[in-house]
């Protein structure tokens, strides 16, 4: 997410809340993921066998009866290592026809993309586990059908995500501007970049989050703030401040502006340390 963060999870209250302004995130496919070999699996038929490689090499192996939705989602609810993964399964198996059809094995044989430092990892596991039913159970889900599985397979897990995470699914090196209104996904390409384009470096400061801490907070200020001054601050924050930030920063990159986008950021920024800082 290049900017707009959060917001996506604030404009999906607006299915409980019309006074909250749209989500607005400008998203960028980074060079890192994940790379798998998914193969029917007719041995073992109801089985979902998948292995996981870690970015720093270490595996791990873990099989799943798909014949057992309520073991599926017993696991994702816990939060665990294979949270995401069963979350994702879970979904899949209770949506589509898939029982009785033959298992899967999934080996996710390469993986350079981090955990744990906001660069979309558990919706990157969850778009792999949804795109792998679909291909090898021959679903034909398009890209944005994926994206929403992925979206509900996470929602059972602790997470609780907002949609702008599934945009991974795109791919590396799509940049696009997505709305959020309520349960509704509007994705933009951003096509017209000026200049010579830009390029963005991504440092790891060795620094760690709590996502399901950062959203347990947010939880507390909406759907409604309820008159409460700083949960107000918030909401105006997500809400039209961000929708204007989006707009101008879209503007500078079609104009080529570097120094105008790295304004923005710097508006921005200082936005979030004042009203959700704390």
């Amino acid at each position: 997410c290049l900017l707009g963060e959060h917001s996506d999870w604030a404009g999906g209250f607006r299915s409980q809340n019309e006074g909250i302004e749209k989500g607005y995130c400008i998203v960028a496919g980074t060079n890192e993921g994940l790379w798998a070999t998914v193969t029917p699996n007719e041995a073992s038929r109801s089985v979902f066998t998948m292995t996981s490689t870690m970015d720093t090499g270490e595996r791990r192996t873990r099989s799943f009866d798909l014949n057992d939705p309520a073991s599926l989602l017993e696991e994702a609810k816990a939060g665990g290592f294979w949270c995401h993964v069963a979350g994702t399964a879970h979904h899949m198996v209770s949506t589509f026809p898939i029982l009785g059809n033959g298992g899967i094995t999934v080996d996710n044989h390469g993986t350079n993309l981090p955990v744990k430092k906001g660069l979309s990892s558990s919706a990157a596991v969850c778009v792999l586990v949804a795109r792998a039913f679909s291909r090898v159970f021959h679903l034909d889900l398009t890209i944005r059908q994926e994206m929403d599985c992925a979206y509900n397979g996470e929602r059972t897990t602790p997470s609780m995500c907002g949609k702008m995470d599934q945009a991974c699914a795109f791919g590396p090196g799509k940049l696009s501007l997505l709305a959020f209104d309520g349960d509704d996904l509007d994705v933009t390409p951003i096509e017209d970049v000026g200049g010579h384009g830009f390029h963005f470096v991504l440092a790891d400061l060795d620094a760690s989050k709590d996502t399901v801490a950062i959203l347990r907070d947010l939880q507390a200020a909406y759907p409604s703030h309820e008159s409460i001054q700083k949960y107000q601050r918030l909401h105006e924050l997500l809400g039209e401040f961000n929708a204007k930030t989006a707009a101008a920063a879209v503007d500078a990159i079609a104009r080529g502006d570097a120094e105008e986008l790295g304004r923005v950021y710097t508006r921005a920024q200082a936005a979030f340390d004042d009203r959700a800082g704390d």
